[in-house]
């Protein structure tokens, strides 16, 4: 999980020891104080000014270092008082021009008229077209502190994918239509740009893999799993092309990747399985059948969550009871693993991939989450997200539960969804599921489509 760096900018015009008639402070600095503190245990890195903006030069002296400064994720405007909105206006279109995010925070109260500094900056960002997010709520509410949370976390994402590069290696998977990319699109809505490679360097490189390198891998890889490696051709492959992944990763600077799979990869040298299992595991975002919105929504969760992502199909829907089987084809970060730990299996389908590979086997651990989906309608992002609770079977129905699908070998998770399972199938476009642990990700989600102009549809 990514922690956003924020500008936290009081503005007040009332400010320097001036008392209001009844012989008060019109600032209070308790609530300064404790609303800075509550970002920082809410795990924001603050940069602080102790200047109190109220001119315009105040505002260019604090606002506009915050905005060349590329290590700041977002700004949050604390109204300490009123405020002349014609004195903050430029400074804040300025940093807005960065693209990063704009809270304006006001803490309730009738003392130091903070409500109407908030609500006239909030008039000024609106009449001129600047994106923003208004929060009324005080430090010791969670519910709202949380939605200046989410945005700063939001915005940090948005920032930290700028200028990053996203790896496409081979053509297209399995005939999807759904989940090709514009790489326009993606450069315009994201700063990211996407550098094509054919999987033949990768085929190279992971030829080239030396023994030693091997034998640092297994060792390397022995505490994410509860059985030893197979010593075997077919697992040897699919640990030298997790391997290479790395290595021409590393080459090119590629930040994300998504690869082909199948038909490529799979027939002439091994399923991609594996070495997907460990590259998510080691916290890489990427796709499996060069799907770039599975990719998309990958990168998005694995920043905002503790944990890495698991994709898979949505393999079996129990409309009845809200369950969801989610079954991927043997890859799967390890780590997500129950107690009964990760083991390893075979690819096991002949006609997606001849040369066989490793795969990684699962039953996802318990715990809440979301899932979710980035995907184009008619041209157009449209992110999708609903809160789940992940099961366990218990161990009297597991073994029955996962041969229901044919494939009891490949990563399963038994999800039960809190949202409507007729609309949520209504918006979802492709057979893929994106499961984050952690609840924060269903608000922080929606506020990263806000900030990149998507249609959100939270169930």
């Amino acid at each position: 999980m990514i922690h956003a760096k924020v500008g936290f900018v009081v503005y007040g015009v009332h400010k320097d020891g001036l008392k209001d008639p009844m012989g008060d402070l019109f600032i209070d600095y308790g609530i300064i104080e404790r609303s800075k503190q509550v970002l920082r245990d809410s795990g924001l890195e603050l940069v602080e000014n102790d200047l109190i903006v109220a001119t315009k030069e105040e505002a260019k002296e604090v606002i506009l270092p915050l905005a060349k400064d590329d290590s700041v994720d977002c700004l949050v405007l604390f109204s300490g008082t009123w405020v002349w909105s014609s004195h903050m206006i430029a400074a804040i279109r300025e940093f807005a021009k960065t693209g990063k995010g704009i809270v304006i925070w006001t803490h309730p109260g009738s003392q130091g008229w903070r409500t109407v500094g908030g609500l006239v900056l909030k008039a000024a960002l609106s009449e001129i077209g600047i994106k923003h997010r208004f929060v009324y709520g005080a430090a010791e509410d969670k519910e709202d502190v949380d939605k200046v949370v989410d945005y700063c976390q939001a915005s940090a994402v948005k920032n930290r994918i700028n200028m990053k590069t996203m790896a496409a290696f081979g053509g297209r998977g399995m005939g999807q239509t759904c989940g090709v990319a514009d790489a326009s699109q993606w450069m315009k809505s994201f700063g990211i740009d996407i550098d094509t490679r054919d999987t033949t360097e990768l085929i190279r490189t992971a030829h080239e893999v030396t023994e030693e390198e091997l034998k640092e891998t297994y060792a390397a890889l022995s505490d994410r799993f509860a059985e030893p490696i197979p010593e075997d051709d077919v697992a040897e492959r699919s640990v030298r092309l997790y391997i290479a992944l790395k290595k021409v990763m590393k080459k090119y600077n590629f930040d994300f990747y998504a690869i082909q799979s199948f038909p490529g990869l799979a027939d002439d040298y091994t399923a991609t399985c594996f070495a997907q299992s460990m590259m998510l595991d080691d916290g890489v975002p990427t796709a499996t059948l060069r799907d770039f919105n599975t990719a998309l929504t990958s990168i998005i969760m694995m920043y905002l969550s503790n944990d890495p992502i698991y994709y898979g199909d949505f393999q079996s829907i129990d409309k009845k009871n809200s369950e969801i089987k989610i079954i991927g084809d043997g890859a799967v970060p390890p780590s997500l693993g129950n107690a009964r730990g990760a083991h390893f299996a075979q690819h096991g389908i002949s006609t997606e991939g001849g040369a066989g590979g490793l795969a990684v086997e699962v039953v996802c651990k318990s715990g809440e989450g979301v899932l979710s989906r980035v995907c184009r309608v008619d041209g157009k992002f449209k992110l999708i997200v609903v809160r789940c609770t992940v099961y366990e079977p218990s161990e009297d129905e597991l073994e029955a539960r996962r041969r229901e699908c044919g494939i009891p070998f490949w990563p399963h998770a038994f999800v039960k969804v809190h949202g409507d399972i007729d609309l949520l199938l209504q918006h979802w476009d492709n057979e893929y599921a994106c499961l984050g642990y952690g609840e924060q990700l269903y608000d922080q989600i929606q506020a990263f489509g806000e900030l990149t102009d998507m249609e959100v549809v939270a169930l």
